[in-house]
This record gives structure tokens, C-alpha cells and sequence, in this order.
């Protein structure tokens, strides 16, 4: 039988930016910010990113040892080999992500926005879904996924209005099936 043994850690980064003049005029830039390790709720201030990264490889190698502690010594070794391979590629990913979005921050953006509204649709198509079992009809929700936010709370309510009154009336048909 094969044993999975996952686990999860997320991290909340919060970076702000000080533009700045030095006395000779010279513009300089600073990062702020703190990071959290959501399992721990453990916080660091940080002003470089070797601060994240080190907090970030910190959690995660806790994590990874915690998890093979029970394993034959050979096993440990392939694991931790395995694990510093996926870390050799997010440290050449890692800067060219980052450069990429000071660069153009409007094509990241995009390209987010993207994800975001894919994600919407592939939504949109199991709400749909989940009517038309319920109503037996098939609602459009597409044209919806552009609105405003206001838009889309109110399209929420209404479609948790319609579902309850589907419920009530799901439950009337079986009481008039009883009789």
C-alpha cells in the first residue's frame, strides 16, 4: 500500500516600498514588510528578501524533516535530494517572476486577471450545472462575469434566493408525493 504523507504551508507576504532622495539627491528605494507562517501563525519583519527566504526554508525544512523522521535513512536522503531539486528551480524561477513584474506590472496584472476570469468561467460552468439539475433549465451565467462587484453580491443573493425557493418547492413536491 503506498502512504501519502502531505502537508501544507502557506505564507501571508506583506512588502511595501519607500521611494526616497539621500542627501546627494541620489533616489533610492527600500522594501519593507513582514511574512507569516499560516500553520504557526510565527511572524518576521523583514527587509531583504534573503529574510524571506530564509524564514520561507526554515518552515519548509521543518516540514520535510518532521515528515520523514520515520523513514529509513536512505529514504530521508532521496527525499531531501528530491526536495533541494525543486528548490534549485524556484531559485532560477524566482528572479525572472520578479523582474518580469517590476518591468510591466500592467502584463502581470493582465495575465492574473486572466487566471482569475478563467477560473470565474470554469465557476460560472458548474454553478450552471447544479441549476440545471435542480430547475431543469440552463442559465447564462457569462454575461455576468464582467459586473461590478455590487453586481455580482447581488447576483449571489439571488441565485441563494433561488435555491432556497428550489428547496421549498422541492420539498412541497415530496409532501404532495406522501399524499
Amino acid at each position: 500500500m503506498v502512504e501519502n504523507k502531505e502537508e501544507t504551508a502557506s505564507f501571508v507576504l506583506r512588502l511595501s516600498q519607500k521611494i526616497y532622495k539621500e542627501e546627494n539627491g541620489e533616489a533610492q528605494i527600500q522594501w519593507r514588510g513582514n511574512i507569516r507562517h499560516v500553520q504557526s501563525g510565527q511572524e518576521a519583519r523583514l527587509s531583504s528578501f534573503e529574510a524571506v527566504q530564509d524564514f520561507v526554508q526554515s518552515k519548509l525544512s521543518d516540514l520535510t524533516l518532521k515528515a520523514i523522521e520515520d523513514k529509513p535513512e536512505d529514504e530521508q536522503k532521496g527525499i531531501i535530494a528530491k526536495s533541494f531539486d525543486f528548490w534549485k528551480k524556484v531559485a532560477n524561477a524566482t528572479p525572472k517572476l520578479v523582474i518580469d513584474s517590476i518591468k510591466d506590472p500592467k502584463k502581470q496584472a493582465h495575465h492574473i486577471q486572466e487566471q482569475i476570469q478563467e477560473q470565474l468561467y470554469q465557476f460560472s460552468d458548474v454553478i450552471s450545472h447544479k441549476i440545471e439539475e435542480k430547475i431543469g433549465g440552463k442559465i447564462d451565467l457569462e454575461s455576468y462575469l464582467g459586473s461590478s462587484k455590487p453586481e455580482m453580491k447581488q447576483m449571489l443573493q439571488m441565485l441563494v434566493t433561488l435555491n432556497e425557493k428550489v428547496d421549498k418547492l422541492n420539498t412541497q413536491m415530496e409532501n404532495l408525493k406522501k399524499k
